[in-house]
């Protein structure tokens, strides 16, 4: 039989959401044609692939086997429409970059400027990620590059170009015992809970967290929060603190929150994350751009005063 991507999305969304109703809203289906699509679908496979009387709707063991498959095409289905986009962008002379908040900022114009100095015809669409998307995106063709900050989980097929590093601090709020200090060092916050994400890779939440610390002491998480917004409302609330970029200090501004460089944690990379096999002129103008702007950087940082 043919594949059906549409049904299989459908019977994903069901999957993944555990419950028709919540599945039909995502999809801007009604429900009752939903669960006719599902079952068109399982009368063509010959079997039942969700368990509708388990609470959340779970897949059988046939739809397990089948999804484990299924995502696959459809993952190679997104991508070849991705592909398609790329190069109509390319041909129009569109690039989409993709960037997290706080990410751009005077070096992203500077790396700009010096690209369409190589490439005028070439003009650039900024697009905001979410945290959790911002490899995948230039993975699926969504963006045809973005400003990354680490960890990446998943960097096969992608070419990364640090950018610059920028050194991280930690959020606190200004009634915080620490918020008259000039700095802190990550044994100052070991008492402290720390912001948690349940939509993002865990090792992504525990890069951010200095989770393992110097210390030993296990990183306890507190809130979870998915925005920065969200984010410096738990701070200024003093029931959590939060490890960022020291951009997102130079960005944002709350009345009840303060910044303090953090001594001993890594500094931040910021890195071009574009597809290792793209080679169209305006990426490629891209990663020399950010070449030629890491050189300056360097060059600034040992020049005599």
């Amino acid at each position: 039989m043919d594949l059906n991507l549409h049904l299989v999305r459908y019977l994903t969304a069901v999957v993944d959401e555990g419950h028709f109703g919540r599945a039909a809203a995502r999809l801007y289906v009604s429900g009752p044609a939903l669960s006719k699509q599902v079952r068109t679908l399982e009368r063509k496979l010959g079997v039942d692939l969700v368990d509708r009387s388990a609470h959340p709707v779970v897949a059988t063991e046939a739809g397990r086997r089948f999804l484990a498959e299924a995502r696959v095409a459809l993952a190679a289905a997104d991508r070849a429409v991705a592909a398609v986009d790329a190069y109509r962008r390319s041909a129009s002379g569109v690039l989409r970059l993709g960037f997290m908040t706080a990410a751009t900022g005077t070096h992203t114009r500077r790396i700009l400027e010096e690209m369409e100095r190589e490439v005028p015809d070439v003009s650039v669409q900024l697009v905001q990620l979410t945290w959790p998307d911002q490899a995948e995106a230039v993975r699926a063709g969504t963006v045809d590059a973005s400003l990354v900050r680490p960890p990446v989980v998943d960097g096969e097929g992608l070419c990364l170009d640090v950018v610059r590093h920028e050194p991280r601090v930690v959020a606190l709020s200004a009634r915080h015992r620490l918020a008259t200090r000039t700095s802190v060092e990550l044994s100052d916050l070991d008492d402290d809970p720390h912001v948690d994400d349940d939509e993002t890779d865990r090792v992504w939440v525990r890069w951010w967290a200095c989770d393992p610390r110097p210390s030993g002491r296990p990183v306890r998480y507190g809130p979870v929060v998915h925005t920065l917004d969200e984010l410096l409302e738990v701070v200024a609330a003093d029931r959590a603190v939060a490890i960022t970029g020291g951009s997102v200090a130079d960005s944002y501004r709350h009345p009840e929150v303060v910044f303090l460089p953090v001594l001993d944690a890594d500094p931040c990379p910021i890195s071009l994350c574009t597809r290792a096999d793209d080679r169209s002129s305006g990426v490629e103008a891209l990663r020399r751009a950010v070449e030629t702007f890491r050189r300056s950087s360097d060059t600034a940082l040992v020049a005599p005063t």
